[in-house]
């Protein structure tokens, strides 16, 4: 992207790339310019820890950390940062992506990670969550926000309408 990334979205695994660029479409849904790669907690612990640490500097304002199984690196990212952290469970096991879950929810005190659903929809949240949390000081961003909650909104007023219409077409 051309401008300097203020969000930061690191995925465990490359295979969970398809679940996480759910954020990067949320974030350029509202013209948030980002950076993606991928980090392990376990397999590059440093890289992990140099990303995590050099990610103010680069610009990056939030990060959105993706991890399945046992889900450590939202946790270290978290420990390695100052930033706000998001942390987004994929199902990548047997346990269908509540070990992630637990595992990213289930942070000690004085190591936040705010933690979404599990998948796509916690992937596509975290990207909207992310821009709320960088709209608290963007007037341009309220704005944005404002009009795609307009919008959720309107999408649920159609809906209702052509129920309705399919409620009486079906003679009820």
């Amino acid at each position: 992207m051309n401008d300097k990334p203020l969000v930061g979205i690191l995925m465990g695994s490359d295979s969970d790339y398809d679940i996480m660029v759910e954020a990067a479409r949320a974030l350029q849904r509202f013209d948030i310019p980002f950076e993606m790669t991928v980090s392990s907690a376990h397999r590059s612990p440093q890289r992990t820890a140099e990303y995590s640490r050099t990610a103010r500097q680069r610009g990056v304002r939030v990060l959105i950390v993706g991890a399945g199984a046992a889900a450590h690196l939202a946790g270290v990212v978290a420990a390695e940062s100052t930033l706000p952290v998001i942390g987004v469970p994929i199902d990548a096991s047997a346990l269908k992506g509540l070990d992630a879950l637990l595992a990213t929810v289930q942070m000690p005190a004085g190591i936040p990670v705010a933690t979404m659903a599990i998948g796509k929809a916690g992937a596509r949240n975290a990207g909207i969550f992310a821009a709320q949390i960088i709209a608290g000081s963007d007037p341009v961003m309220i704005e944005k926000l404002e009009t795609f909650k307009q919008e959720l909104a309107a999408g649920v007023e159609a809906k209702a309408e052509a129920l309705q219409e399919r409620l009486v077409r079906d003679g009820f």
